[in-house]
């Protein structure tokens, strides 16, 4: 059977992935990287969780999706990588270079029509994580204690009583007031720095909320954009032709035969440096 031609796109902005935790769905995410051809990558933080970064749990498909991205790399397709909370560590080589891969706090890119779009994961917003983060660290093993029990009761709706799958973090958040206030309190403040600075995008994660709006203040206006996550919402931004646009992965276009392919790459020899290489970042 021919495969599928993939499809091009001019930026992809991927952030929230949280490779090394039990609620990351790395094979649809491959399956999705399978998919594109990008020419720039955003890779907006929290791709890989180095706060729950253990050799206890890495599966074969989350070392797939980092080889995945590597061969982007050898292949010279641009890559920024932004550090965010749970990757802050990578922080520390901001302005490290390795062939198309660079490490940055931030990007700005000039966009068609000479407009410009600004990429930050966000959590600099975050009062808990400038202020308590060992009660932010705490919240993230919950919530992926959340996620565990979230697909046993999945299984249970799915396979005994008919029923499709309910997200139980996405109830909470929708029914505390507190969490819907954080939201708008989030991208309202991300887009007024955006105004300030003239900017026509205004591109973050952190939140794992994927949205696309445009947001109006006294100052000016801004187009806020947020690329959700791959633990929950499986979602993506896509920037092609001049247009931005929300991808939402659909499980309906998961094919197997596409995740048994063999690479050249040694599983446990990239795994073992990135192990070393994190439990250096912890001790430094």
């Amino acid at each position: 059977m021919d495969k599928a031609p993939k499809r091009k796109v001019d930026i992809l902005v991927l952030s929230d992935i949280h490779l090394g935790t039990y609620g990351c769905h790395a094979k649809e995410l491959l399956h999705y990287l399978k998919s594109v051809k990008p020419k720039t990558v955003i890779l907006n933080g929290d791709i890989i969780d180095i706060w729950q970064f253990s050799k206890r749990y890495w599966p074969k498909s989350h070392m797939k999706v980092v080889k995945h991205l590597m061969g982007w790399m050898s292949k010279g397709i641009k890559i920024y990588y932004i550090p965010g909370n749970h990757d802050e560590m990578l922080r520390k080589f901001t302005g490290w270079k390795l062939g198309s891969l660079r490490i940055v706090n931030k990007v700005v890119l000039e966009l068609d029509n000479e407009e410009k779009a600004w990429f930050f994961h966000g959590d600099v917003f975050d009062v808990t994580m400038q202020h308590s983060k060992w009660l932010a660290k705490l919240g993230a093993v919950g919530y992926d204690t959340l996620i565990l029990i979230n697909r046993f009761v999945n299984f249970i709706s799915e396979k005994i009583f008919n029923r499709g799958k309910i997200s139980l973090s996405k109830k909470i958040k929708n029914s505390v007031k507190s969490a819907v206030k954080f939201i708008n309190s989030f991208e309202n403040t991300a887009a007024d720095i955006g105004i300030s600075n003239q900017y026509q995008y205004v591109v973050c994660g952190h939140i794992h909320h994927p949205e696309m709006r445009e947001i109006k203040t006294e100052e000016g206006k801004i187009m806020y954009l947020n690329s959700g996550d791959w633990i929950e919402n499986l979602t993506s931004l896509e920037y092609n032709n001049g247009e931005w646009k929300i991808y939402r992965f659909d499980p309906s276009e998961m094919a197997e035969s596409n995740l048994k392919e063999d690479d050249d790459l040694n599983d446990h020899q990239i795994f073992d440096n990135l192990l070393e290489e994190f439990n250096l970042m912890k001790q430094s």
